[in-house]
């Protein structure tokens, strides 16, 4: 039986990545590795730093990475992009000239017999004003709209530019395993599960490798990342497994 991969949190093209080019040919050297026994690839946000798609313009560079991903559709492998909160703004460049399957919502998935619940993980049980706040601007069509009018020379910089602060000022940050009471993930898990029956819940955002097995006998999975960790999950259609490249 074919492998459906799951992975995330590439964030491609980041300026704070030193060398690009090696950093998207590791991810596209994977995905080829892959291609012969995979039945379908998940993409679970933010596998791009900033991606935002003007009419007529698409953002520079990537092209090696959207090659790999065009070929592995062509083959007939089913590729499926979820949004993350880095990735919002595609508007049909994806699916139409590359093929993909893009989510815009968390979605249940059932795979070979085993449900399993998809999303990016941003804003899972944060239930903080200022969240709300951020997700309604970037979800807002209006001002999405309104941005096109910024010049791709601007609005692309500015994007790129307004990551790498974000990524500077979360260097301080705390990003290991908080414990069952206090990841929002897993706390959002916990309560969808109750009235959800899901085998596994898979997640990216928070760029931490967690396998976790609940008492109801779902099973939390926060995938890592392609920025540090290089981990993917791989289910072979009977089990799931977190695993990392090897260096």
């Amino acid at each position: 039986m074919k492998k459906t991969y799951f992975l995330s949190d590439a964030h491609l093209g980041a300026l704070v990545i030193k060398d690009q080019r090696a950093h998207e040919m590791r991810l596209v050297n994977f995905l080829d590795s892959i291609k012969h026994d995979a039945e379908a690839v998940y993409l679970l946000g933010d596998m791009f730093d900033f991606w935002y798609e003007y009419k007529l313009v698409v953002p520079k560079g990537h092209v090696r990475f959207l090659g790999k991903l065009a070929e592995l559709v062509d083959m007939g492998i089913d590729v499926h992009f979820f949004i993350g909160n880095h990735d919002i703004w595609t508007f049909g460049y994806l699916e139409k000239e590359i093929g993909l399957k893009v989510h815009r919502e968390p979605e249940e998935i059932n795979i070979h017999g085993k449900n399993f619940f998809l999303a990016h993980g941003d804003g899972l049980y944060d239930k903080s004003l200022g969240f709300k706040i951020i997700r309604w601007i970037f979800h807002n069509r209006a001002l999405q709209v309104w941005y096109t009018w910024v010049p791709p020379r601007i609005g692309l910089a500015f994007g790129y530019l307004w990551s790498k602060n974000n990524r500077i000022n979360d260097v301080e940050k705390d990003y290991s395993y908080m414990g069952e009471d206090k990841e929002h993930l897993v706390l959002f898990a916990k309560e969808y599960s109750e009235t959800h029956p899901v085998d596994y819940f898979l997640f990216g955002h928070r760029h931490i490798l967690l396998d976790l097995q609940l008492k109801n006998k779902s099973r939390v999975v926060i995938i890592g990342d392609w920025f540090e960790h290089f981990s993917y999950a791989v289910f072979d259609g009977n089990e799931l497994t977190l695993e990392q490249l090897e260096a």
